[in-house]
């Protein structure tokens, strides 16, 4: 089976892991780019260019919710937008993810899939190592 290829993009502590994870769980041929630490703007599209890009987005004051190891600021904020900000324009889906359970952010991104018709394996796909911390569940 030839799936299409679904990256997913976005600033620090937004949940691309967390959604790569479930995305994966439901047979999506989802894979994260950590785009945001990287000074080449194409960078998501260099290696193999994705079917379908999702841009992830999250407030200060989420991702020092999610990441409370690392101090965040409005400073670094701009740079990893910057950074981000070709792949954001070019993202066939954006979703704030500053006030959303990782269900939500995971619910809309299958909705969008469907509403697409990008085709999913009839089961999981395998893991990915983990980029970031998993959100803490309150």
């Amino acid at each position: 089976m030839n799936l299409d290829l679904v990256k997913i993009v976005g600033v620090s502590a937004a949940g691309k892991s967390t959604l790569v994870a479930g995305l994966r769980e439901l047979g999506y041929n989802a894979r994260p780019v950590a785009q945001e630490h990287s000074q080449v703007p194409d960078m998501w599209q260099r290696i193999r260019p994705p079917n379908w890009l999702i841009f992830l987005d999250a407030d200060l004051a989420a991702q020092g919710e999610r990441r409370p190891d690392v101090s965040w600021d409005e400073p670094w904020r701009r740079t990893e937008l910057k950074r981000l900000a070709h792949a954001r324009t070019h993202a066939d889906l954006v979703i704030d993810t500053s006030n959303l359970s990782p269900e939500n952010v995971l619910q809309q991104a299958t909705d969008f899939l469907l509403v697409s018709s990008v085709e999913a394996a009839p089961g999981p796909l395998s893991e990915l190592p983990r980029t970031g911390s998993v959100w803490r569940q309150n």
